[in-house]
């Protein structure tokens, strides 16, 4: 027969502590006859009686005597590996996010997770610098940046600046300066977007078309390329997400269609099956991504 140490002998020790099985399984919360079958069940896997059930009261024989203080100790283990669990399951996962989120899209993503059971801990980084921080695991999982068709989110990117057409494509051949000179207008590249399948696809756009080297350019912040598009006939290389949060009229490219990708990864598989299949949609609307799987 299988016993259930534990269970049995929180029966054993709710029993003792009444003095009678009624009062007892009240104690554990169980029925009355489950708390006399555990104790005999632990009665048969011992080979000795823990009461005396000559008398209307429960008790203890002496053999129960001595075997009651090792059972005390294993309820209250038991009773600490619960509480230990439950503290576990409340610990946030530290999951690496994007500097483009903006700090009203991390609190509803945290309220997301929060009523799935998933607690989170955000940690914002650049794409290199969320990928390291799963390698040396002081994340436990991190939104990566992979070519779009492969990841499980895509945000589409398009030019934004403080003015022009809200219509149609904006072509790069448009900015080559002409022979009456002028300031050059410049496409600003921000951290996010410094991966080669963004970066250098746009570079070969910018020579194709004959742009100066310097008129698509990689910023050494977002803060900083937005300040350059703010002060000039500039353009930011963005999500139209990210262009409604500054002000800015976005368009998509008309040479070249770029999306970011992101995946989640994680030290452990389980952790990035358990963010994918529970906070897909929320993290689509924290990214801006499309919602389609």
């Amino acid at each position: 027969m299988v016993v259930d140490l534990i269970g049995s002998c929180r029966a054993f020790v709710s029993v003792s502590e009444a003095g009678t099985f009624t009062a007892g399984a009240a104690i554990a919360r169980i029925p009355q006859p489950v708390a006399s079958r555990r104790i005999a069940a632990l009665e048969g896997h011992f080979g000795e009686r823990l009461f005396d059930r000559s008398t209307r009261r429960a008790r203890l024989t002496p053999f129960g005597r001595d075997m009651l203080p090792s059972a005390k100790r294993l309820v209250a283990l038991a009773d600490a590996m619960e509480h230990d669990a439950q503290r576990a399951k409340l610990r946030p996962l530290r999951l690496a996010m994007p500097e483009t989120c903006t700090t009203r899209d991390l609190a509803e993503l945290d309220a997301a997770g929060r009523a799935l059971d998933v607690f989170l801990e955000f940690r914002q980084a650049s794409p290199r610098e969320r990928a390291e921080l799963v390698r040396t695991q002081e994340v436990r999982a991190a939104l990566t940046v992979v070519p779009a068709e492969e990841g499980a989110w895509k945000v589409t990117l398009g030019l934004a600046g403080t003015g022009g057409s809200r219509t149609g494509a904006l072509h790069l051949e448009t900015l080559r300066v002409g022979r009456s000179g002028g300031a050059p207008r410049r496409v600003w590249i921000q951290p996010e977007d410094d991966v080669p399948q963004l970066r250098d696809r746009l570079f070969r756009v910018r020579d194709s078309v004959g742009l100066r080297p310097a008129q698509v350019s990689v910023a050494d912040s977002l803060t900083a390329a937005a300040a350059a598009v703010f002060g000039s006939d500039d353009l930011l290389l963005c999500s139209t997400a990210q262009a409604a949060e500054l002000g800015l009229v976005w368009r998509p490219i008309g040479e070249i269609r770029l999306a970011r990708g992101y995946e989640i990864t994680a030290g452990l598989g389980e952790d990035a099956q358990r963010i994918r299949a529970r906070l897909w949609p929320d993290i689509a609307r924290c990214l801006g991504a499309e919602e389609t799987t």
